[in-house]
């Protein structure tokens, strides 16, 4: 229980840092200050950049705080390390000295509100080493502002320090941002902001669970002062027991509006296996349960991103992600094309900003998603193209990613020349013709069931692809994804049947018997006999 007599302090103030140590996620910041301190190459003026909640004012205070400590005997310089009780580091800390001077640039953005800085610059500091003037949003300034400071700012008194935060470096024009010193202050990591976070709340006596710490740090995106907010929030949310409060992930993701991972994931199985129906009856239930439209859309694109860079050799470096999303990640990389998840993801986002803008978010969520299911298998309209001039026709889109054969379906063929066996061994009409056509004639591109990808040495009759994809449905159980595909393609098995015969020929014909014989005989040939493994000379 805090003490009722004093007022109390949000997170967000409460834990500001008060020295270097404190700034999270800016070492390499930290370091070119401290460097710069020790050697006495201090420059005249600083521009803290970066998202909002990094810390730019919080870094303005503690560079004013290292050049004005005097260190607890009075007898210090500046230093990247105040002390934090002397008269200067106090008075700083609180807002209180005369001689570092705080301007919100966006309620004081004229000429008038530079020129008091200009006049004031002339008159050396009345108890520090340096007058420091830190001006927040420095971007709010007028050009007027901007032209006036700039001739103070070029060759300012050696007593005068100026440190500029904003958010939006942009606006800064490019005359100002000449005469300083420049600092980009990166995000903070979700895994240091989720570190950070549990410092607090054990130095708050409030329990948290991990998850709940990391979903804070997921909304934060980068910032600390945001997360602080909803910490704070959270704790006021969490139910009290005998050990005090206790914030879950939960009651976090109740708090938030968000959807839990492991719904996103059975609603993008959904889509993926062109389920409609249940896909809209799963996006009605996480409406009810208070999900914003918005936030489920983002949530699919979250997902769709980290099945893309799973495919593309990056994933599993995401400590949020608990074993089962790692595993369900890992199966759609494998089962998903690069096309697929590309298209998936721009249908998607298309759909994120249809939603935003709607009067019916959530009925325009449901669109989305419908024309998600529907269009995310087909092909572009350059590959379709091109499938129509070699005759192949359109594919089958697969209406499950990943399910199982049905009890009557043959197991998956391990290879290429498998699955032309398989065809070769059903009875039903045409499957033999479908052999000859796919061992003579077809050059395979990638072979991964129930895909199949191939490049024609031919035109091959119309609805070949249709036709064959349906009997290998029939046959294993499972729906197929046949289409001719563009990429490197191996020779056809006839081809490489051939190529085998004639190596094994000229290993014959290089034997020392062999040669013997046909220098012997010039006439001679080397026939293949009845058995195709035996061959014989014959004059």
């Amino acid at each position: 229980m805090t003490d009722s007599s004093q007022p109390y302090r949000v997170l967000a103030r409460k834990y500001r840092p008060g020295n270097f140590r404190e700034l999270i996620g800016q070492d390499a910041m930290v370091q070119t200050l401290g460097n710069a301190i020790k050697r006495g190459r201090l420059a005249h003026a600083f521009l803290m950049t970066g998202v909002r909640g990094v810390g730019k004012t919080s870094t303005a205070r503690l560079i004013a705080k290292a050049l004005n400590c005097i260190g607890p005997d009075g007898q210090g310089g500046p230093t990247i390390d105040p002390c934090g009780v002397c008269e200067p580091c106090t008075a700083i800390a609180e807002g209180r000295h005369i001689d570092v001077i705080e301007m919100d640039a966006a309620s004081h953005t004229g000429v008038d509100d530079v020129r008091e800085i200009i006049e004031a610059v002339r008159y050396s500091a009345v108890s520090a080493r340096y007058k420091v003037y830190i001006i927040d949003e420095v971007h709010m300034l007028s050009k007027n502002a901007f032209n006036a400071l700039l001739k103070t700012l070029e060759e300012p008194p050696e007593h005068v320090k100026f440190l500029f935060a904003t958010t939006e470096v942009n606006k800064v024009p490019i005359t100002v941002l000449s005469r300083c010193q420049r600092f980009d202050l990166r995000r903070i990591s979700a895994e240091k902001l989720t570190a950070h976070f549990m410092c607090v709340t054990d130095a708050e006596g409030v329990r948290a669970e991990p998850a709940a710490l990391a979903l804070i740090a997921q909304a934060a995106e980068g910032s600390a002062r945001d997360g602080l907010s909803i910490l704070d929030q959270a704790i006021a949310h969490a139910d009290m027991d005998d050990g005090g409060p206790l914030v879950t992930a939960a009651q976090v993701r109740d708090m938030l509006g968000l959807s839990d991972r492991g719904s996103v994931r059975r609603l993008l199985g959904l889509m993926l296996g062109g389920e409609a129906a249940p896909m809209l009856e799963a996006v009605r239930e996480q409406h009810d349960l208070g999900v914003e439209p918005l936030a489920l859309i983002r949530g699919l694109l979250e997902i769709v991103h980290a099945v893309t860079v799973t495919k593309a050799g990056r994933g599993g470096d995401d400590p949020a992600q608990s074993a089962e999303e790692r595993d369900a990640l890992a199966e759609w990389a494998s089962a998903l094309n690069f096309a697929a998840l590309h298209r998936l993801w721009q249908l998607l986002l298309k759909g994120h900003d249809e939603v935003a803008s709607a009067i019916l978010p959530l009925e325009a969520c449901e669109m989305a998603l419908l024309r998600t299911v529907h269009a995310a298998t087909l092909p572009d309209p350059g590959e379709l193209a091109r499938m129509l001039r070699e005759g192949g026709g359109m594919p089958i889109a697969p209406q499950a990613i990943a399910s199982s054969p049905s009890p009557a379906g043959k197991p998956m063929p391990d290879s290429f020349s498998g699955l032309i066996e398989m065809l070769r061994g059903d009875r039903s009409s045409g499957s033999a013709s479908m052999a000859v056509t796919l061992h003579d004639e077809v050059g395979l591109v990638r072979f991964a069931p129930p895909e199949l990808v191939f490049r024609p040495r031919r035109a091959l009759e119309a609805g070949f692809v249709q036709d064959l994809s349906k009997r290998l449905g029939d046959i294993t159980g499972q729906q197929w994804q046949v289409m001719i595909g563009d990429g490197p393609v191996e020779p056809t098995l006839w081809e490489q049947e051939q190529a085998a015969e004639d190596a094994a020929r000229q290993a014959i014909l290089a034997t020392p018997i062999v040669s013997a014989a046909m220098a012997a005989f010039p006439d001679a040939e080397l026939l293949n006999t009845e058995d195709t493994e035996k061959w014989s000379v014959s004059a």
